[in-house]
């Protein structure tokens, strides 16, 4: 359990070390994480924004190319949405009916991620880029929904494309800045944030929703309880 922690809580060291040791195979591995981040929906805490950007901050040192990461994490965050599409469409139905008993929360996430397909339709696909968690989710939606495949594959690559190239030169740019060398952690956390933010504000507006109906609910009760006994 410690040695878990340390590595959640320095992830990035580990990174380090793993880059500047194992060159020959960090490659297939990075492409590895963003295909499964992407692709199979019982992983979505694997890291995707901040682990695209600090890719990009080690490319402007000199450790990895950044064109060989550009193309196979593009290639993998594509491979990854057609494959949770494909099993969506073959097997969406049945994890629907028995997500409850796995971590996720069918409420929580599936709902959420439908409702968010609901509003933006194939748009979403490319939206659900910049949005952890429904990232993993939205193409799966999309496959129990039998979205046209010609539609999906627009959206995906447009969207990783632009997922990438965004974090991966972002991190690329500003990586030799002396703000983000000093501060690199913290920064990488606050990407992790600001990334979740809009999904914290959604869980906040859920729970006040909801704590709203059950006073409107149990008021209501009450009021129809007096007025029975005035009668």
């Amino acid at each position: 359990m410690t040695v878990l922690l340390d590595f959640l809580f320095h992830w990035d060291h580990y990174l380090q070390v793993i880059v500047l040791t194992h060159k020959e195979w960090i490659y297939p591995l990075l492409f590895l994480i963003i295909f499964c981040e992407t692709g199979l929906v019982l992983t979505p805490f694997l890291p995707g924004d901040s682990l695209v950007f600090t890719l990009g901050i080690f490319a402007a040192k000199g450790w990895l190319n950044l064109y060989s990461l550009f193309f196979l994490l593009t290639l993998a965050a594509i491979g990854g949405d057609s494959l949770n599409y494909l099993l969506g469409n073959k097997f969406g139905k049945l994890f629907y009916a028995y997500s409850e008993s796995f971590f996720i929360k069918k409420e929580h996430i599936l709902k959420k991620t439908e409702d968010f397909f609901s509003k933006y339709g194939a748009k979403a696909i490319f939206l659900s880029r910049f949005v952890p968690i429904l990232r993993t989710f939205t193409p799966f939606i999309a496959g129990i929904g039998s979205m046209a495949y010609s539609r999906f594959l627009f959206f995906n690559v447009f969207g990783g494309l632009c997922w990438i190239g965004l974090f991966l030169g972002t991190g690329y740019f500003l990586g030799n800045q002396p703000l983000i060398k000093n501060h690199f952690k913290t920064f990488i956390y606050f990407i992790i944030f600001f990334s979740l933010f809009p999904l914290i504000i959604e869980r906040i507006k859920s729970k006040l929703t909801t704590k709203t109906n059950l006073a409107v609910e149990n008021f209501s009760k009450k009021r129809k309880a007096d007025n029975m006994k005035m009668e």
